[in-house]
C-alpha cells in the first residue's frame, strides 16, 4: 500500500494524532484492561510477556502511516496522554474502502470519545486525499460496547458473520458487520469536529 501523509484532527478536548514512542506507558496502561486485551490487542500482543505487550502493540502503529494505514492515537488535548485509538487499515485494498478499529481506555470511557473519534476519522477519510467511499468494521456480538460506538458514529449494522471472530483460546464468536458510506448522513454527536 502507498504511504499516507500523517494527519492530526482537533476535536477540542481531544486530538487524533499519530502514535509516538513516548506513548508506550499509556498504551501499557490501556492494555491492562481485559476488554482491550481480549478484543483489540491481537494474538502477537497477547502472546507476548506482559511487560513487552505495549511495545509490541505500538511499534507497527508508529510506522502504520508509512505502510498505508491511518493510525490515530486519541490523546487528551491538555496533557497529550493517549486515551484511545482509532485506525483505518487496508486503505484501498478494495478500491475506495478501508476497515476501522478502535478502543478507548477505561480512564476515558463514558464521554462518547470512541464514537466521536470514529466519526471524525471517517469524515476525514471521506473528504481528504483518501477519498474513501466505504468504511467497514466488525466486532464480536459479545462486545456490546463496540456495537454502541459503531452505531453512534453512523456505522449501520449490515449483518451477522457467523463464527467470524476467533479468540486466542480458539473460542469462536459471531460478529456484527457495520459500515458507513460517504453518502450516508453524518451522525449528530452534540459537537462536530473542527474543520468538518
Amino acid at each position: 500500500m502507498p504511504a499516507l501523509e500523517p494527519h492530526r484532527i482537533d476535536l477540542g478536548d481531544v486530538v487524533l494524532r499519530p502514535f509516538v514512542a513516548s506513548d508506550e506507558p499509556a498504551v501499557a496502561l490501556a492494555l491492562q484492561d481485559p476488554g482491550i486485551l481480549r478484543w483489540t490487542a491481537g494474538t502477537a500482543v497477547i502472546s507476548s510477556p506482559a511487560d513487552k505487550r505495549a511495545r509490541r502493540w505500538l511499534e507497527p502503529r508508529i510506522d502504520g502511516w508509512a505502510r498505508g494505514n491511518a493510525i490515530f492515537a486519541i490523546a487528551d488535548a491538555e496533557t497529550d496522554q493517549v486515551i484511545g485509538n482509532v485506525a483505518l487499515r487496508d486503505v484501498h485494498r478494495v478500491p475506495d474502502q478501508a476497515v476501522a478499529a478502535y478502543w478507548v481506555s477505561p480512564l476515558a470511557r463514558g464521554r462518547r470519545l470512541g464514537a466521536r473519534a470514529l466519526d471524525a476519522a471517517a469524515r476525514w477519510a471521506f473528504t481528504s486525499g483518501l477519498r474513501l467511499h466505504r468504511i467497514s468494521l466488525d466486532h464480536s456480538l459479545v462486545n456490546e460496547g463496540s456495537c454502541h460506538v459503531a452505531l453512534r458514529a453512523g456505522f449501520q449494522l449490515e449483518g451477522v458473520m457467523r463464527d467470524y471472530y476467533v479468540e486466542v483460546t480458539g473460542q469462536r464468536h459471531d460478529s456484527h458487520l457495520h459500515a458507513r458510506l460517504a453518502t450516508d448522513p453524518a451522525p449528530y454527536l452534540g459537537t462536530q469536529p473542527a474543520g468538518s
